[in-house]
């Protein structure tokens, strides 16, 4: 196109009025073919049923391009559709408002104004639309305009990889995927007449990250999400009573603020195994065991009672005389879920006994998907992708720590674990000293939220850290729809980029 200075661009809704010089610019468009044109009643009739899907695009108020789409049912369409079964002649009886996707039923940018990025304006329109009414996404059939030099050599599916490995140059589907829109299916006699594609079509689609199924219920899903960290102070109690007055002191103080989670640390209640110093290490976390059902009965009234999903940290407990260290997710509607410690450390097979857990998964929560690691199953990968593959938006570290040391140990790998995974990764931990239990001497620690590295986030990835060595709670909001943003725009796609072809992670006990 022959440059020349731009005033003005507008989008717009198509009219009725712009009929004429639509005929003309469509023409221009599709190289003057008899009849490539919608008529009048067309446009009257798509105007009518779905204003706000017809869109044009005008430079200094000449009309430049335009895109013409529909809802629909997609349940109700078949995988080997035509584009004719899609518009049903002039009616378009395939739309349906309370449809599930927008179908793309035409766009197209004038000769004279190609080389401007209008075709992507028209494409960001109908993203936002998607989002707006709530679709699952995009979807429309794909010309393959330059496939007739190639037919004789290449199958339709041989020529699409061609061109997605940029040896072949197709100017529809080269765009359509700089847009994010993948192909699903080749469609043979998709368009009727169109001999450059060979009548073949690529069924594109585009997924609406931001899509949320319709629910019928009052309750939701939050999109930003509140936690609320415990960093505990070890010190002696008088008991369970004493000790659980202060676990309700921080509950209350983390829902106040309203927080979604409360977040305790790894054996929060050691310094009830005071009481049992006398006795061998093994049988003093055996008895500190036999409070473990009370507290997480209480926990769980809590829960209720401050409207507040509690991770309780970690606590031993006996199985079948087996001891492990476990967990539990005490949610606000009074359900309960149990966690495992998958790699005991040398320390706590040596010293106590403690065996190593099986249970791994990640729970459903009112505030995201969840996963919990305690303390040293943070620095195994495996375990935090397992969960990543399963969904997981907010990666739970109840951690205990005595050296510097051992917590940069927790800290980094908790890092990683945010950026390789795309999810939020918050860890707690106790500080202080408890003189009078054996193998629980001193505590370091400094709680913090971490993000992944990306432009939606904290440049170093740390949303919130608490102060070394003192008690206190940290609260911080999260965005899970930013994870959403990242798992398909960030500047670089850990999970979408994974060489599956070539590693993967399995389960091998589930």
């Amino acid at each position: 196109m022959e440059e020349h200075k731009i005033d003005n661009i507008e989008l717009s809704f198509l009219t009725v009025g712009d009929f004429e010089e639509l005929k003309s610019a469509t023409l221009e468009a599709y190289g003057g073919v008899l009849n490539s044109y919608w008529k009048k009643d067309h446009i009257a009739r798509l105007t009518s049923i779905f204003s706000e899907g017809q869109v044009v695009i005008r430079i200094d108020g000449q009309l430049a391009g335009c895109a013409l789409s529909l809802i629909v049912d997609y349940d109700k369409i078949d995988d080997n559709h035509t584009y004719a079964d899609i518009i049903e002649g002039d009616k378009f009886k395939n739309h349906d408002p309370d449809g599930d996707v927008l179908y793309g039923i035409d766009v197209f940018i004038k000769p004279e104004f190609r080389g401007l990025r209008l075709g992507r304006r028209l494409y960001d329109y109908r993203k936002e639309l998607c989002e707006n009414l709530n679709l699952k996404g995009i979807v429309f059939g794909g010309r393959m305009p330059n496939y007739y030099k190639y037919k004789d050599q290449y199958s339709p599916k041989e020529y699409i990889q061609k061109v997605k490995h940029k040896e072949i140059h197709d100017p529809v589907l080269n765009f359509q995927t700089s847009n994010d829109f993948h192909p699903i299916r080749i469609i043979k006699g998709y368009l009727e007449g169109d001999t450059a594609s060979s009548e073949y079509a690529v069924l594109m689609e585009w997924d609406n990250i931001y899509y949320t199924k319709p629910n019928k219920k009052a309750s939701s899903v939050k999109t930003v999400v509140r936690l609320g960290l415990i960093q505990w102070q070890m010190r002696p109690y008088n008991g369970l009573d004493d000790l659980m007055q202060q676990v309700e002191y921080f509950v209350d103080s983390v829902s106040a603020y309203r927080s979604d989670f409360a977040v305790f640390p790894e054996f929060f209640n050691a310094p009830l195994m005071a009481k049992y110093n006398h006795m061998h290490e093994p049988q003093a976390i055996r008895e500190l065991a036999s409070y473990t059902q009370t507290i997480v009965e209480k926990m769980q009234q809590l829960s209720i009672s401050y409207n507040i999903n509690i991770i309780t940290g970690s606590m031993p407990e006996v199985v079948d005389d087996v001891l492990y260290n476990v967990g539990y997710l005490c949610r606000r509607d009074g359900s309960l879920e149990r966690y495992e410690k998958i790699h005991v450390t040398p320390d706590e097979a040596k010293v106590w006994g403690m065996q190593r857990g099986h249970q791994l998964k990640t729970f459903e929560t009112d505030a995201g998907k969840i996963g919990v690691l305690i303390c040293y199953d943070s620095e195994f990968p495996e375990l935090s992708r397992l969960l990543a593959d399963e969904g997981m938006d907010i990666l739970f570290v109840p951690f205990l720590t005595d050296t510097q040391n051992g917590y940069s140990r927790v800290r980094l790998c908790a890092q990683a674990r945010a950026i390789e995974n795309e999810c939020y990764v918050a860890i707690a931990g106790s500080v202080g000293n408890l003189p009078n239990v054996n193998n629980m001497d001193i505590q370091y620690a400094q709680s913090a939220v971490f993000t992944p590295c990306d432009f939606s986030f904290p440049s170093n990835g740390i949303k919130a850290e608490t102060t070394p060595n003192t008690e206190m709670i940290l609260v911080a909001d999260v965005d899970l729809g930013l994870l959403r943003e990242l798992h398909s725009f960030g500047a670089v796609k850990n999970l979408k980029d994974r060489r599956k072809d070539f590693y993967d992670v399995i389960r091998v006990n589930k």
